[in-house]
């Protein structure tokens, strides 16, 4: 299993070096996806919001900032990673939110260590931790062997109103 951790990641750190942007056009702005990172698995508790509208998390052992999300009303764990641009879900995350196969077109090539990967594009109804809440939330779609964890990129991020770090700890501010 370690080995198989230590690959992807080895895969996906290629991929965001090799891989700025995938998609020419999609959305309004012309974002274009960042490349998938490997995290760690290990839960990271949210903290009781620190006034309406933010949420702190604290950074596990390895520096990451992680909590349990709502994702159009499913709960999904994921990780803050402001290196991407858009939030990043696996395949059977994907469908348990209910996108269909006729949904994840998985027309998008990105280029990995171990060859190529293919992503398909969707927009998200809702996204909130705590009592955040955000809208029409660009996102990519990964298979399941590409991506073993929920990423919470830039797409999120960029919809508050700020975000930082201070003493090990991430607030996040609608």
């Amino acid at each position: 299993m370690l080995v198989r951790v230590l690959v992807f990641a080895g895969i996906i750190a290629a991929a965001a070096t090799q891989v700025p942007m995938l998609v020419n056009g999609f959305g309004e702005n012309s974002e274009k996806p960042a490349p998938v990172e490997a995290a760690s698995p290990a839960p990271q508790k949210v903290e009781a919001p620190v006034s309406y509208g933010s949420v702190l998390l604290r950074a596990d052992a390895n520096g990451h900032y992680q909590g349990d999300f709502t994702i159009n009303g499913r709960s999904v764990h994921g990780l803050i990673d402001t290196g991407a641009t858009y939030v990043a879900i696996n395949e059977s995350t994907a469908r348990s939110l209910g996108f269909s196969s006729v949904d994840l077109d998985y027309r998008y090539t990105t280029q990995t260590a171990n060859g190529a990967s293919k992503v398909a594009l969707v927009k998200l109804a809702r996204l909130e931790i705590g009592n955040i809440r955000v809208r029409d939330v660009d996102a990519v779609v990964a298979k399941d062997d590409a991506l073993n964890t929920t990423l919470i990129g830039m797409s999120f991020v960029k919809k508050l109103s700020s975000f930082g770090v201070q003493n090990g700890n991430l607030l996040l501010k609608q």
